[in-house]
């Protein structure tokens, strides 16, 4: 019997226009496309879809609730571009331990974690 598996992600937004433009620029996907009237943005073998909702508020009311976790190979760099973005900042970029952290607010109010694991925290993840 297959097992279930996680591979999207559906963000409802009123502006999914401007939404997707600013995952687009922030996060640079593999693909970006159009299916089916979602915008589908493509990460690693994660999607994000993007879809226009009218059963919803203009921002999030509870963004602690989900964060889309993001893990990525600089950063700093990704922090940077966030930064020329205009993005507003939760927590700013941080060392823990050799592992990079830092969560941004996206135009929908919600939150965005960058993740660049340490060598040594990736290794430890894989053992356990």
């Amino acid at each position: 019997m297959k097992r279930s598996s996680l591979d999207s992600l559906l963000l409802a937004s009123t502006d999914p226009e401007r939404l997707g433009d600013w995952y687009a620029a922030a996060l640079e996907p593999e693909e970006d496309t159009k299916m089916d009237g979602y915008r589908v943005l493509k990460f690693g073998s994660f999607s994000v879809l993007i879809d226009r909702r009218s059963d919803i508020g203009g921002t999030n009311p509870e963004p602690g609730r989900v964060i889309l976790n993001f893990d990525v190979a600089d950063a700093r760099a990704i922090a940077a571009r966030l930064e020329k973005l205009g993005v507003k900042w939760l927590a700013e970029l941080e060392d823990r331990d050799g592992s990079l952290f830092a969560t941004a607010i996206d135009p929908d109010g919600n939150y965005v974690q960058i993740i660049q694991l340490s060598d040594e925290q990736r290794a430890a993840m894989q053992q356990a």
